[in-house]
């Protein structure tokens, strides 16, 4: 295994009284050219508002932090669905993210490719430019709809850093219930 320095720095005043050291970032690279967060990004919370079956317009929400010590940028989230009765189609296009988390929006960011694979059941939202580590991003996901289907959805988050050859790491489920509330009284 190798282990390549990206960044550090060393100030030292001439006379030698003081010295300033900038913490170094590492990342890993394998012999093979893999690339590995040194310390990998935190699924914080994936959250919907809207948790009615068939909703229309609701937005599904994955918030997740970069460590400052993660050795390399945040390239890519794949988000596939693990679990639940129906396929979730979403809108593609209106796909979003943003620093900081749903509540507390800051930057909008700017994304590459959004793209699907459908035999995977797999959305991958590509950052262009990459998030650097020490910043937590939130993904606005779109569906057409909610699910016709009341139950349990598990998305499951995967991380990857920048490269073409890079390893993803796995951070967890997003957990939707959608429920069907038919308020329906017959005599």
């Amino acid at each position: 295994m190798r282990v390549a320095t990206l960044f550090g720095i060393t100030l030292s005043l001439a006379i030698g009284i003081a010295e300033v050291t900038v913490p170094v970032t590492q990342a890993v690279q394998l012999r093979d050219g893999i690339v590995y967060f040194v310390q990998p990004p935190k699924l914080v919370e994936a959250t919907t508002v809207y948790k009615d079956v068939n909703f229309p317009g609701g937005t599904y929400y994955f918030t997740i932090a970069v460590p400052e010590n993660a050795g390399e940028s945040l390239g890519k989230v794949a988000i596939a669905q693990r679990e639940g009765a129906e396929n979730i189609q979403y809108y593609l296009d209106d796909t979003r993210a943003f620093v900081g988390t749903r509540d507390r929006k800051g930057t909008e960011l700017s994304l590459g490719p959004v793209t699907r694979e459908r035999k995977t059941r797999t959305i991958t939202v590509n950052f262009d430019p990459p998030v650097t580590p020490g910043q937590t991003v939130t993904i606005a996901l779109r569906p057409v709809s909610n699910p016709s289907f009341s139950g349990v959805y598990l998305l499951g988050v995967t991380a990857f850093p920048v490269g073409e050859n890079s390893h993803g790491q796995f951070l967890g489920f997003g957990r939707f219930q959608f429920q069907s509330n038919r308020f329906w009284w017959f005599p």
